[in-house]
């Protein structure tokens, strides 16, 4: 059965890889029959009003979803396509208490307009009261204009059948967080990462790169357990009564938190087992400082250091030394990790810039282990930031065993010859003769 769902116009290349992922995390076969990114009406196939009901509740970017009454590129057609469809309908609802509005995409009516269309489904035949609250039947008629056109090129007619989770951007605005940091991840587009990397109770969601907790308190949301670190202490620690801590109680999801500690993707302590259902990280791009991970630039300092008879380390206030890191091998890295501790078909959720037009390139990284499902961006000015969604496959599905070899690091001994991306955002993505 032909269902519209009705998305919020905003991260359009999203749309269709959260309801995608969100029909396999609920086992619904769903079939995207009309979509375009530049219109925030989709049509989609399923098999029942249960699995519509079902797909829609916890998607973040669409608003509700509607059983498709009819369809036309005018009035005529749409009136036709009403009656045919809906001839063992009506008589279902023909004493039931309704409501009928319009919603219009680059276009509006004036209410008497909009009170002529109404009236001009009269044929429905609703005999039962109209209210405006707790209706039984909620009718809406969609319209979708080209810009500045009088008149609409595409028109639905669609019963209310339920809503979306969209209101958990409001209530997890970072504007209203108690502590958060300039790298903490949008509210909105963490919750659709959540959405990606299938969080749900019994899951077990960790954040390598875990900042003020966005990604990880999105996914505890959903209902799942979730472990974070960060090669940073102060962003684990936090201050006073503000910390990641703090965050998960003001959303009363502490009994989600299993834990945070200080480490980095390289030097990780968790137990090298498939035991993590997902993963999720924003790696930083090293923009306002260069990325760095534990150790020296020479190898060196790795014999143990006594002060006062007490191992530095083990010190308060000890700051382990740091060394510059190539951007690309830390990709790497994090695809390495994830198939060495993902369960099988456990996903893996992972931002990483990419300039627009044809100024430097990131390449996608790959692993045999890892299947990609999703690529979408998130366009800004002159760079954009895409968002990987990867599935661990089963080991029997793995054709390449042959031992994984670690990309090469970078050479250099700075931030902007470790990091291609970093060096073209300070120069404005201006193109050289040497990029050419």
């Amino acid at each position: 059965m032909e269902y519209l769902v009705r998305f919020a116009q905003v991260h359009t290349g999203f749309h269709a890889a959260e309801l995608e992922s969100l029909a396999s995390l609920n086992g619904i076969e769903l079939e995207i029959l009309k979509y375009s990114a530049n219109s925030p009406f989709c049509i989609v196939w399923l098999a029942s009003e249960e699995s519509a009901r079902r797909l829609i509740s916890r998607s973040i970017l669409a608003s509700g979803i509607y059983e498709v009454w009819g369809s036309g590129n005018d009035y005529a057609t749409l009136h036709e396509d009403v009656l045919s469809r809906t001839s063992q309908i009506r008589p279902k609802y023909r004493k039931s208490s309704f409501r009928f509005t319009v919603d219009g995409y680059q276009g509006k009516r004036s209410q008497a307009s909009q009170r002529a269309l109404i009236e001009s489904f009269s044929y429905l035949g609703f005999d039962g009261p109209i209210r405006m609250h707790n209706v039984e039947l909620n009718i809406c008629l969609f319209e979708e204009y080209q810009a500045h056109a009088p008149e609409p090129k595409r028109v639905f007619l669609g019963r209310w059948l339920a809503e979306s989770s969209r209101a958990a951007v409001t209530k997890y605005d970072l504007k209203k967080r108690h502590y958060i940091s300039t790298t903490s991840m949008d509210a909105e587009v963490a919750l659709v990462t959540a959405n990606m990397v299938q969080a749900q109770p019994g899951k077990l969601v960790y954040d390598p790169f875990v900042g003020t907790g966005s990604l990880l308190i999105a996914c505890a949301h959903f209902g799942a357990v979730t472990i974070g670190s960060d090669i940073d202490g102060r962003c684990i620690r936090g201050k006073a009564e503000r910390h990641i801590v703090s965050n998960y109680q003001q959303y009363q999801l502490l009994h989600r938190y299993l834990d945070g500690f200080i480490s980095d993707l390289t030097h990780c302590p968790l137990r090298q087992t498939r035991l993590l259902d997902g993963i999720v990280c924003d790696p930083p791009y090293g923009v306002r400082e260069g990325l760095k991970v534990l150790g020296t630039k020479d190898g060196s300092g790795k014999e143990e250091v006594i002060i006062d008879g007490v191992p530095a380390h083990l010190r308060p206030n000890f700051i382990p030394p740091k060394k510059p890191y190539s951007f690309e091998a830390m990709l790497d890295d994090v695809l390495e990790f994830a198939a060495s501790s993902l369960v099988e078909s456990g996903r893996l959720c992972m931002w990483m810039p990419s300039a627009n037009e044809d100024e430097v390139e990131l390449e996608i990284p790959t692993h045999p282990a890892l299947e990609i499902v999703a690529v979408c961006v998130q366009p800004f000015n002159k760079w954009s930031r895409r968002l990987l969604t990867y599935r661990r496959l089963p080991d029997a599905d793995i054709r390449d065993e042959t031992p994984r070899a670690k990309k090469e690091q970078a050479v250099g001994a700075h931030a902007d010859e470790l990091n291609r991306f970093r060096k073209k955002y300070f120069e404005g993505f201006k193109t050289t003769s040497k990029d050419i």
